[in-house]
């Protein structure tokens, strides 16, 4: 059956920002610690910028107005970590200028769901990942 949001995610995928795209070259073709991720992935009604199923991981790539959706923001990620993902954003100020701290974050939770892996769904008291 196809998804609802195929079409929009195909969009999204066309109009990446800067950010989504300097993001999307670190992580495409497994070039972080050898995960696949995918990009505009949709996840129930939502699309995640980009997310990694082996790990349960999404990453967000939020430009200024996330500052104005953070209620919507916080819904969709309570959403998300309900379904077992683990949520991780990033400004895109932060991914356009400092690249390097950005992909070590991103090592870090690489690293620590390795070793911790997300239960299905996450209780309800599952530690926040948000950034």
């Amino acid at each position: 059956m196809r998804h609802p949001n195929r079409d929009r995610a195909r969009k999204l995928r066309r109009e990446q920002t800067d950010a989504e795209g300097k993001l999307w070259y670190l992580l495409r073709n497994r070039r972080l610690a050898g995960y696949k991720f995918k990009r505009q992935f949709p996840i129930g009604r939502y699309i995640a910028d980009f997310a990694c199923a082996e790990l349960k991981l999404v990453i967000e790539a939020d430009g200024g107005q996330h500052a104005d959706r953070q209620p919507y923001d916080d819904n969709r990620s309570r959403w998300l970590q309900c379904e077992g993902w683990r949520v991780l954003r990033f400004w895109n100020h932060d991914i356009l200028n400092n690249i390097e701290g950005v992909t070590e974050t991103l090592l870090e939770a690489v690293r620590f769901l390795e070793n911790n892996p997300s239960p299905y769904p996450l209780p309800a008291s599952g530690e926040r990942e948000n950034r």
